[in-house]
This record gives structure tokens, C-alpha cells and sequence, in this order.
């Protein structure tokens, strides 16, 4: 059985904006009916997580500090059982070198196949979100389905929505290095709207008639400008989903370009996380997700973990996708 020492790394948020810091603490005990697992790698969710915490004035809890991980259990509670040490897993837990979880799939513990990494399987849970998107966006086959913002967010959902059957999709960036991500990843129109106004774009690929499905994943103060574009984007009948986190950014409506198109807040589905969970190891297995292509830094998260942020919030144009590595063994 492997030692364990007697601390660790672990990213913290304290008070004041970017005040992001690695600290040592104590290795988190094991309740009875959780397991405590040793992360390999974490993904971090840029717009989540630089939005909802980096940028924040106040304390964060270590619980809120990510939720993409995947590790190997290192020791479980005295009632888990299907659970055992040496195990490997994704687990929805936060950016540090050992993580206590609950045992339960639905808390967000899953057993991870040989055939999946574990920087793929970071990937898991937001996949796992796609899905229950794609289910609720209306998206139908034969759609044309334009998502704006080609982030790990947009390009995830143009990957995973692809099941859903639409025609053709067409993906709206403004950052060289996600266009190309987009459509190495398959996207059949990608839109720079630095090079041309994606209104009209969007307009000339549909003959005028709008898109049947606009996701608008942006999010952030730019998100409130592409909320305003998938307004003029959608046909009549059509309908707008919105991913994005505005982050108390209040957003416009045009009740003239609304009216007679559906608006829908993205739903989680929580009653089919499970089937949603299964669903998205099937396209990770599969490869009809790729996270090795939306990847474009991996950074030791014992040391680096605060300049991944940093990469992340000041770097924009060119990076997507930041893992970070907690373990090589």
C-alpha cells in the first residue's frame, strides 16, 4: 500500500481579485461512506472558474475550486462499497494533489476504463453537461445549429451536438488559434467575426432565413454582444440556448427579434445524469469527443498552478484548454 505524506498542494482563493495561492495542508480525512483520491490530472474550466472565482474580490471555498478531476483512490471510508483502493477515477472535485469525494455516483465519483486517460477523463463532466444540453436544446436533424464562442465550452458542444443529427454547424470565434481548434474538430463553417460581421455571415449561409439553433456560449460582458447577435441570428421559430455565464451581466431583449423564437436557459437534466454520464464516456471512447485537440497547455499543478490562471485570464489568444499535472507517478 502507497505511504501517503503527511501534506500536500492545493490551490486556494483568497480575499482580493487574482489572489489565487498554492498552500500546503494537511491530507483530508475519509469520512464513512467517502474515498480519498490522489488526482493526476485536473482540467480547469475557464469560464466558471476565472469568472466565478479568479476574478472574484472574496474567499473562495477549496470545495468550489474546480470540478474536473481524475486520479487513483487512495484509501475509502468503512460503508463504500464498489469502491476499492487502486481504483481509477473521475471524480468532480477541486485542483489539488489529494481530494476527499462521497462514493456515490450521482455525488460525481465514476470508475474510468483502461481505455480512457486520465487528462481525457477530465473532460467527463463537462461532456457529461453537453449531453443533457444537446437534450434540451431542440436541436433536431437537419438543423442548422450555429454556437457562438469557440472556447472548451462551444467546441465541446459542437462535438457532442453532432448526435443530435444537424446538417450542417456553424461555429462563431474571434481567436485564430479556437477557429482553428473548431475546425480541426469538425466544425463545417467557422465564422471569424473579426474578419466579417457574423450577422450577415449567418445570413448568407442560410439563404436569409436564420439558423434553426443558436447557442450562445460565450458568456461574460461579451456574451451580452453575442446574446444580442443570436437575436438577429435565430429564424422565426427558431430557437436561442444559452450556455454561457454572464456573471451578473444583465442582457438586452429585443422584443421585436424575439418574438416568435423560443429563449431557453441551458438545463442540466439532473434526473438523467447518470444516462448523460454514460452517454458521454461512449463519445470519449468512441473519439467523437477529442480532448487531445482542445488541449493547448499542460502545466505541473504543484508549481504552476497559479500561472495557468494567470495563462488563462491574460493570454486569451492563445489558449483554449489548460490541464494541470498533479502526479506522474
Amino acid at each position: 500500500m502507497r505511504r501517503l505524506p503527511q501534506t500536500m498542494k492545493r490551490l486556494m482563493k483568497r480575499e482580493g481579485q487574482f489572489n489565487f495561492v498554492l498552500e500546503d495542508a494537511p491530507i483530508p480525512s475519509v469520512g464513512p461512506q467517502q474515498v480519498l483520491v490522489r488526482n493526476k490530472v485536473t482540467l480547469i474550466s475557464r469560464g466558471s472558474e476565472i469568472g466565478g472565482r479568479y476574478t472574484s474580490e472574496g474567499v473562495v471555498a477549496h470545495s468550489s475550486m474546480g470540478y474536473s478531476a481524475a486520479g487513483v483512490v487512495e484509501a475509502v471510508g468503512a460503508e463504500v462499497t464498489g469502491v476499492s483502493t487502486g481504483d481509477r477515477v473521475m471524480a468532480s472535485a477541486p485542483h489539488a494533489e489529494y481530494v476527499v469525494v462521497d462514493a456515490e455516483p450521482e455525488a460525481g465519483i465514476r470508475h474510468l476504463p483502461d481505455e480512457v486517460t486520465f487528462e481525457d477523463a477530465t473532460f467527463w463532466p463537462l461532456t457529461t453537461s453537453a449531453v443533457m444540453w444537446s437534450w434540451a436544446s431542440g436541436i433536431t436533424p437537419g438543423d442548422t445549429l450555429v454556437i457562438l464562442g469557440g472556447g472548451l465550452i462551444g467546441n465541446l458542444c459542437m462535438q457532442v451536438m453532432r448526435m443530435m443529427g444537424p446538417q450542417r454547424i456553424i461555429v462563431v470565434e474571434g481567436i485564430p488559434v479556437r477557429c482553428e481548434i473548431a475546425r480541426k474538430l469538425g466544425a463545417d463553417e467557422v465564422i471569424n467575426f473579426n474578419e466579417e460581421d457574423p450577422i450577415e455571415a449567418i445570413k448568407r449561409l442560410t439563404d436569409g432565413a436564420g439558423a434553426d439553433v443558436v447557442i450562445e456560449a460565450v458568456g461574460g460582458p461579451a456574451g451580452v454582444l453575442a446574446f444580442s447577435q443570436a437575436q438577429d441570428m435565430a429564424r422565426r421559430g427558431g430557437t436561442i440556448f444559452l450556455i454561457g455565464l454572464y456573471h451578473k451581466e444583465p442582457l438586452q431583449f429585443d422584443v421585436h427579434k424575439v418574438m416568435n423564437k423560443k429563449i431557453l436557459g441551458a438545463a442540466h437534466l439532473p434526473y438523467r445524469r447518470v444516462e448523460a454520464s454514460k452517454v458521454a464516456l461512449g463519445l470519449l471512447l468512441g473519439g467523437q469527443v477529442r480532448p487531445q485537440e482542445m488541449i493547448t497547455h499542460r502545466l505541473d499543478g504543484k508549481t504552476e498552478a497559479v500561472e495557468a490562471f494567470r495563462l488563462l485570464y491574460e493570454r486569451l489568444d492563445e489558449t483554449m484548454c489548460v490541464t494541470l499535472r498533479w502526479d506522474e507517478d
